[in-house]
């Protein structure tokens, strides 16, 4: 690694959350290793989101991994279960969501966490957010410090002292809107981002899951529109 030279591995779906992730890792002078999970979901469109991210920020590589999820299902997003479609924040809130993948931010930090070694960092990105995040475990504080300390208990660099494990979740305590407040700060063009849940199969956001519906009152409350692609009608839904 070159003098001076800082890495992150940034786990980035081409999302709103983990491309806003990925430009403050940016403007915090890391070099980006963007780690992006094909895991059977039915938003495979954010594929493509995630490869145009990926070139906005300047990444110094980016690794499509695949893996099946669909073989468990368990969630909306990895088997035939409906996704939920207009429910107020209370809704949203009440219990942990069907769109819950199990175990998936453990998973995809595991890869992360293997592909940082091999960098030689410990500096790993995750978009994860607490404020709004539709009821999951694996979005909460606890859980990024919990994996943190196995982190620093599981890898050699850790473990000799030579490098140790830092989970960076920058949008941990920030509302949507203020994550978008951020990400407009730094110039990122939302635009090229995807959130839906159940795009359309030419890739327009339905305007009605849990994620279009945080997402459009998000920008509602910054007083900016979302530049996403929605079906016709999405953005003007109360």
């Amino acid at each position: 690694m070159a003098m001076g030279v800082k890495r992150a591995v940034v786990l980035l779906s081409g999302g709103l959350d983990s491309a806003t992730c990925a430009a403050i890792a940016r403007a915090e002078g890391f070099e980006i290793y963007a780690l992006t999970m094909l895991y059977g979901q039915r938003h495979a469109v954010e594929i493509e989101a995630a490869r145009r991210v990926a070139g906005a920020v300047g990444v110094a590589d980016q690794v499509l991994l695949e893996i099946d999820l669909r073989r468990f299902g368990g969630s909306a997003l990895t088997a035939d279960i409906a996704v939920p479609k207009d429910r107020d924040e209370a809704a949203m809130t009440a219990n942990i969501p069907i769109t819950y993948v199990p175990a998936r931010n453990t998973i995809f930090l595991s890869y992360a966490l293997g592909w940082a070694e091999v960098l030689g960092t410990g500096d790993i990105f995750i978009g994860v957010n607490a404020l709004d995040y539709s009821g999951y475990p694996d979005c909460r504080p606890e859980f990024v410090g919990a994996f943190e300390t196995m982190a620093n208990l599981a890898t050699k660099g850790a473990v000799e002292g030579t490098c140790p494990v830092r989970i960076h979740a920058p949008l941990l305590h920030l509302s949507k809107s203020d994550i978008i407040r951020r990400g407009l700060e730094l110039g990122f063009d939302y635009g090229i981002t995807h959130s839906c849940y159940d795009p359309t199969a030419e890739g327009l956001a339905c305007g009605a899951c849990d994620s279009c519906r945080l997402r459009l009152r998000g920008f509602a409350d910054v007083g900016f529109e979302d530049p996403a692609p929605y079906v016709p009608g999405a953005k003007d839904r109360p």
